[in-house]
């Protein structure tokens, strides 16, 4: 809760101050005290109030109270939070100087030859440079609106509210959002576009950077360095950025002039936090958007069902985009039954159906290129011991040590713990020790050796690790150097490859029969963007398609990816989930526990449900029993997770309100438990 403090000077809310509390003295922000409130006497005075910064703004501290309250976290804690850490380590004078530094560097440089600047992330790790551009009469190239595209610059320009710009893969959504911020900017206002992973998008980066080459751009997201994040936010509260390009962070940022909020492929669970406070960024650029009284666009080809629901219930505009830019073709997609092909008894299934390494092969000989989408790294996922049945499995975590053929490792992907590949089994001595399964790293090897002489490239999470080389990748991907493309996830989105005709996704059908009832919404939704990949050059689209290896062809998922069928996928879900009483027709928190033993942690949520069970049974909030989550050990930490669900949000937030200052106080009888948190609108469960 807000502490006073005295000032011999009022003070406006939103102002920096630092301040004693204990025998530290700490940052904090001038809050706007309840008109009936009195100061209690004999306060400690505010030890330095930051003057050189203009107050956080009434609706930035709307927005931050708003997101503490719904999210079930300390108002201060998610305020000081939220700011860049260095800016909370700075006293009055520093910051005044660099604010006049900044304000000295952004100042107009008067004459004709004078360069137009753009402050934005460089593309390999997102450090902040300025870069010299052609001056404005040397404009970039503007390609024309069709119809469609026209009629939602129109829509979201005549009226704030909320719009899902649904367009399919290639149908010219990023055009839209230029030409949105374009009217923004001529408006005098300052434009916010959001994605979900900077690093996995750099194209929309530069396309704002080209088109708006006199405008001042700045990033925000965690790959800056401390004092880049210090320069940015500074640019951006200072109202001297005109766009701000970020993460789900960037939805905190101070924009005094904010006129448009555009969040990119909105679907995407990248825009949840998943540690400290769990807010949603999509969530909360809504709810900005409406506070401030400016249009939100949420951009995707396969919306997430909250957001679709909501646009059957009237509460978000659809604008359509239902064609691809050039009149090209979506890919067909083509299933391949894996139960039909010849097996020997204890052999594996091939990397690739014999059919779908012939198309590559075509492909390769058309001077075209092909995407292989495996969502899973390294070589196996675990080695077994053909003898004793040995896994190797990771002693700190309940889950498999992954193999790693490049370094020879085994390696846990949840706590990090790694060592080499032994060279017998641990148990029994055998030396026969095989890899069981397939990622990235083995079907790079195997369609190597299918397809002696293509030139094969791997993106994952293991190849992308130096600095630079997720660019250096994609650059030879966009030159031509690559015929053969093998990566996770990180290439089915956000990625405009103009010559791929070939998506192959080998065997993702774990999706479809996971306990999350979310699955196969992120499935299809996964499948969807890869398929996108495909035929994105209108030259090449009449002839470029997807296929899915899968061992479960017939499934409904797959019958709506065929016919690219978005509406009927999200109407047959949308049915399952209202039947089952599932978001978004009702609404969940995720109360979870950490401990040495999942008894301890258990024990502790068992007696926060009782804490809680009277009051949910009057509000007809239901308490699911605790259970553990899919992976219940990491780092030698046992985690426990209690489900609360409700018909009504309002009831869900008030009993939260009402019950999680409770759990404070049972934690210390609870003397075992190492952590717990609140997770509000949980997107993995």
């Amino acid at each position: 809760m807000p502490l006073d403090y005295a000032s011999p000077q009022p003070l406006p809310p939103g102002t920096l101050v630092r301040v004693p509390l204990g025998r530290r003295d700490v940052p904090g922000i001038v809050w706007q005290r309840p008109p009936q409130a009195e100061a209690p006497p004999d306060l400690r005075p505010v030890r330095e109030v930051v003057s050189a910064l203009p107050p956080l703004g009434a609706h930035w501290r709307q927005l931050v109270a708003f997101a503490a309250a719904y999210y079930q976290r300390g108002l201060g804690e998610l305020a000081l939070a939220v700011l860049p850490p260095e800016l909370r380590k700075l006293d009055d004078v520093q910051l005044a100087r660099r604010v006049s530094r900044l304000r000295k560097a952004t100042a107009p440089v008067v004459g004709p030859a004078a360069p137009r600047v753009v402050e934005r992330a460089a593309a390999d790790i997102g450090a902040a440079r300025a870069d010299e551009v052609p001056p404005a009469d040397l404009p970039p190239s503007r390609p024309p609106l069709n119809d469609e595209q026209q009629m939602a610059v129109q829509a979201i320009g005549a009226a704030a509210g909320t719009y899902l710009l649904h367009g399919v893969t290639g149908s010219g959504k990023t055009e839209v959002y230029l030409h949105a911020a374009e009217a923004a900017l001529a408006a005098g206002r300052q434009v916010l576009v959001m994605v979900p992973e900077i690093n996995l998008t750099p194209q929309l980066e530069a396309r704002f950077a080209e088109r708006f080459a006199g405008r001042r751009l700045v990033s925000l997201h965690s790959a800056l360095t401390p004092a880049q994040r210090l320069k940015h936010w500074l640019l951006a509260h200072l109202g001297e950025a005109d766009l701000v390009l970020g993460t789900r962070l960037a939805v905190f940022a101070s924009l005094p002039r904010l006129g448009l909020i555009v969040a990119d492929e909105e679907h995407d669970p990248s825009f949840k936090q998943q540690e400290g406070a769990r807010y949603s960024a999509r969530d909360l650029a809504v709810y900005r958007g409406h506070l401030e009284g400016v249009p939100v666009v949420l951009g995707s080809a396969t919306p997430s069902l909250e957001t679709w629901q909501r646009v059957q219930e009237g509460r978000y505009t659809r604008l359509a985009l239902s064609q691809r830019i050039g009149g090209g073709v979506l890919p067909r997609v083509r299933l391949f039954d894996m139960n039909t092909l010849p097996r020997q008894r204890g052999a594996a299934a091939p990397a690739l159906a014999p059919m779908i390494v012939d198309a590559v092969a075509e492909r390769i000989e058309r001077g075209e290129q092909s995407l292989l989408f495996l969502n899973r790294r390294g070589y196996a996922p675990v080695l077994h011991c053909t003898a004793c049945g040995w896994k190797s499995g990771c002693p700190h975590c309940s889950a498999w040590r992954v193999f790693h053929k490049g370094d020879r490792s085994l390696r846990c992907h949840h706590c990090g713990f790694s060592e080499r590949v032994p060279r017998a089994c641990p148990d029994c001595g055998n030396l026969d020790i095989a890899p069981l399964g397939r990622g990235t790293e083995r079907l790079e090897e195997q369609i190597a050796e299918l397809l002696p002489g293509a030139r094969v490239a791997r993106i994952d999470a293991d190849t992308t690790r130096l600095k630079g080389s997720l660019e250096a990748q994609l650059g030879a991907v966009h030159a031509g150097d690559v015929d053969v493309l093998v990566g996770t996830q990180m290439i089915a989105k956000g990625h405009d490859f103009r010559r791929i005709t070939l998506v192959a996704a080998v065997n993702p059908d774990s999706a479809l029969f996971a306990s999350d009832f979310r699955a196969p919404e992120r499935l299809f939704s996964l499948l969807m963007q890869a398929a996108g990949r495909a035929g994105r050059d209108a030259e090449h689209a009449a002839r470029s398609e997807m296929w899915v290896q899968s061992w479960h062809p017939q499934h409904g998922l797959y019958a709506a990816l065929r016919k690219h069928d978005y509406e009927a996928f999200a109407a047959t879900q949308l049915e399952e989930r209202q039947a089952a009483g599932l978001p978004p027709f009702s609404s969940l928190a995720l109360l979870r526990a950490e401990a040495r033993e999942a008894s301890i942690a258990q024990a502790f949520l068992r007696e926060a449900a009782a804490q809680a069970q009277a009051a949910a049974d009057e509000a007809g909030v239901t308490i699911y029993p605790p259970v553990p989550p899919p992976v219940a050990r990491v780092a030698d930490v046992d985690r426990m997770q209690m489900l609360v669900e409700s018909p009504s949000r309002v009831a869900l937030q008030r009993l939260l309100a009402d019950w999680l200052p409770q759990l404070h106080g049972l934690r210390t009888v609870h003397k075992g438990v190492l952590r717990w948190a609140v997770d509000v609108d949980p997107l993995a469960i």
